[in-house]
């Protein structure tokens, strides 16, 4: 697992700083590649360090001619007035100025392959360091950027702004897309041209890192974002707490993207020989319009983003939908049996199993008290992992093991774990508390509730992992009074030191994390979780917008997405099984119903779609994704996966307006072999229904063709779908 550094510790010097001076010295370049992207830094015979360049590779022999700009590549407050400071700092003796000079770089190449820089910085007077450190995924053209302040003065110094990233830019416009939301409406995206002043995208949440906005964004250059076309940068903040995207355009027009923690009351004291790192900006650069920055983050993900990347992920059949709180033994026994029926790998107990004194039947009681409900299961969790085994599916269960109801046993024996405030009333969101992480304690006590459910039921192989509230009244009772600020950090890190020893425990567990829906989508999270539960909104409508915002930085392999009954519970929609079933199928295919309130055909219907999407499965979670009609400008939506090797392709299609006249949108497809021949198959049929696709049916192309003429088929009734497998012959 990776190693988190990012908690304040102690950090002693062994290196005797001869002389705090910068002495002249000629022009020091400093030159970070990946496979297609260059980022250059200069150290100035002053000691000043600028940001040079970012953007299509460059050689080595035209870095000369490379013109500065005079801006500091890590803005200090003192130094710069007119912007925004990446950097803000109260020296021990009161001084509020730091300025930055260049002290020495060195870059690593490390066992992985990937490439590590670090630039060092020191204030021009005061023992007070800075360094720079980016890394690179060369093949992948990943950047990842953060920061590590360290120093030796006399006394503490507080951070007041202690930014990852500081990127400048200089061209003639700036498009930013912005991804935003709620519960149930996530990640919605909206492109605004920014012009001068400042546009802040930010999140005080907590511990849910994108409840009303994503800490993800696309910043086009020069001319609005483009799918296939155009200069764009991605970026996304691998952090599962408050964070900040600070995006200034100055008077001259160049801009600043300023990225990191939200210290919005959260300054950090940091003490004499201590450290902080900071959480990473994770970025990369595309000429080639948005869907090359997808694709970017996508590999990358697979690789080092996300937990296991390599590996399939399970066909689920989520109970929550299906009973909610009122279920018993029984009940679960046959949900179990008609998962393993219908095809699907693994049957996953969602919230209600727990609470003895006070039962979890509903929302408001129980959470905290991880003991099984005796009038539920009478024969225990182990009655049904061993009924799972014996029907030859998987068990897997819900735990929220951060939160507490304040009717729980757990919350009357340590009220003072809970966050809040002194001489303040108790604010409940969902009937609950978060439980402070901060507290050692308390982190102790989170891991024994994995560690406790895991090995009293062995057989156990899969976790959702809820939280579903973020941070009211921001109080620890365990932290000293001057400390109270370092909350918002030091819960994170113990949710980092609680994930680790999880993972270290328990590694072949797969884990979905979920936060009311999608509030903990990150890649300070996703390194620990197989998946993510991206939306409580499982309306087949809504999803198609959900998931097209969500992988724009996150792959389909690790999107949870679940077929669930009609009218739909969250919009009181009412879509086909069909629609249902082919927008799941777009990404990680799962399932909420109840199968013993389907019609035989329904369940004949959904055993053959759970086959179907075996077809395409690898296609789906492994391949790369190309999106070619949106469903925000067109009535009809759709997407292909593309197979590593270009083999093989899927093609999803969705009509999301009926039209009389029949829509007849060609689908110019992207990614294939140009000189292989690809014979078409339409999968996941409905044989009740006429299908438009049969003048294609197994008709054979050339990939060039397809990518230049396309696919032309009508589509008339509104959630009208299709899924069009292409093999190479």
């Amino acid at each position: 697992m990776m190693q988190h550094s990012s908690k304040i510790f102690s950090l002693l010097f062994f290196a005797i700083i001869l002389s705090w001076g910068i002495p002249s010295r000629a022009q020091i370049t400093i030159k970070i590649d990946t496979k297609n992207i260059s980022l250059i830094f200069f150290a100035e015979q002053d000691g000043k360090l600028q940001q040079g360049y970012f953007g299509k590779k460059l050689s080595d022999r035209d870095v000369t001619n490379i013109r500065l700009t005079g801006y500091d590549a890590f803005p200090s407050f003192g130094t710069t007035y007119i912007n925004e400071a990446a950097l803000r700092v109260v020296h021990g003796d009161g001084n509020t100025s730091t300025e930055l000079v260049y002290q020495e770089h060195h870059s690593d190449t490390l066992t992985d392959g990937t490439v590590q820089t670090e630039i060092r910085l020191k204030d021009m007077v005061y023992p007070f360091f800075i360094s720079l450190f980016f890394k690179v995924y060369p093949e992948d053209d990943m950047l990842r950027q953060w920061t590590e302040i360290s120093h030796s003065e006399k006394e503490s110094v507080i951070l007041y702004d202690y930014a990852s990233s500081h990127l400048f830019f200089n061209e003639s416009a700036y498009f930013l897309t912005q991804f935003y939301g709620s519960w149930g409406d996530e990640m919605n995206m909206t492109e605004v041209r920014l012009t001068r002043g400042q546009k802040v995208l930010d999140s005080k949440l907590g511990v849910r890192v994108n409840e009303h906005a994503h800490a993800s964004f696309f910043l086009s250059l020069n001319h609005p974002a483009m799918e296939t076309t155009g200069e764009v940068v991605g970026g996304t903040f691998a952090w599962p707490g408050n964070w900040k995207l600070l995006f200034d355009v100055d008077e001259k027009e160049h801009l600043h993207v300023i990225t990191g923690i939200n210290s919005y009351a959260g300054q950090l004291t940091l003490k004499k020989n201590s450290v902080i790192t900071t959480p990473a900006l994770l970025f990369t650069w595309s000429d080639q319009g948005t869907g090359q920055i997808s694709r970017n983050f996508h590999r990358w993900a697979r690789k080092y983003g996300i937990y296991r990347g390599d590996r399939d992920r399970y066909t689920l059949l989520n109970n929550w939908e299906a009973t909610y709180f009122d279920f018993n033994q029984e009940i679960l026994t046959g949900i179990i049996r008609d998962a393993s029926e219908m095809g699907f790998e693994l049957f996953l107990l969602d919230d209600g199993w727990f609470g003895d004194k006070y039962p979890r039947n509903s929302d408001n009681a129980g959470l905290g008290d991880w003991m099984v409900n005796p009038r539920k299961l009478p024969d225990g969790l182990g009655y049904l992992v061993r009924e799972a085994e014996k029907n030859g599916i998987k068990f897997g269960i819900w735990l929220e093991p951060e939160m507490v109801n304040p009717e729980s046993e757990l919350y009357k024996k340590h009220p003072d774990w809970v966050i809040g405030q002194p001489n303040r009333p108790i604010h409940l969101k969902r009937n609950q508390l978060n439980l402070d992480l901060s507290n050692p304690k308390v982190q102790e006590h989170v891991f024994n509730v994995i560690d406790k459910t895991m090995s009293e039921n062995p057989g156990i192989a899969y976790i959702k992992w809820d939280c579903n509230r973020f941070v009211t009244n921001g109080g620890s009772y365990y932290l000293k009074p001057e400390y109270q600020s370092h909350l918002w950090t030091e819960y994170v890190y113990g949710l980092y030191d609680v994930l680790e020893k999880v993972r270290e425990k328990y590694p072949e567990v797969s884990m979905m994390v979920c936060s009311g829906g999608g509030g903990r989508i990150d890649y300070g999270t996703m390194p620990y979780f197989d998946e993510f539960w991206i939306s409580d909104n499982t309306d087949a409508l809504s999803r198609i917008f959900i998931q097209w915002g969500t992988t724009q930085f996150y792959p389909a392999m690790a999107l949870a997405s679940h077929v669930s009954v009609v009218p739909n519970h969250t919009t009181g929609r009412i879509t086909p099984l069909k629609f249902r079933f082919d927008v799941a199928m777009s990404a990680k295919l799962g399932m909420d119903l109840q199968p013993a309130d389907m019609t035989e055909n329904e369940k004949a219907f959904s055993k053959n779609a759970i086959r179907e999407y075996d077809k395409i499965r690898k296609i789906v979670q492994f391949g790369d994704l190309y999106r070619l009609l949106s469903p925000y400008t067109s009535e009809r939506t759709s997407m292909m996966y593309v197979s590593e090797d270009r083999s093989e392709a899927v093609v999803f299609s969705y009509l999301l307006e009926k039209n009389i006249q029949g829509n007849t949108q060609s689908l110019v497809l992207n990614g294939l072999d140009p000189d292989a021949m690809y014979q078409l198959t339409e999968i996941n049929k409905d044989p009740k229904t006429y299908s438009w696709f049969t003048p294609l049916e197994g008709k054979v192309f050339s990939g060039d063709f397809l990518m230049k003429y396309g696919l032309r088929f009508t589509m008339y009734n509104q959630f009208d779908s299709k899924i069009i497998l292409l093999k190479a012959q």
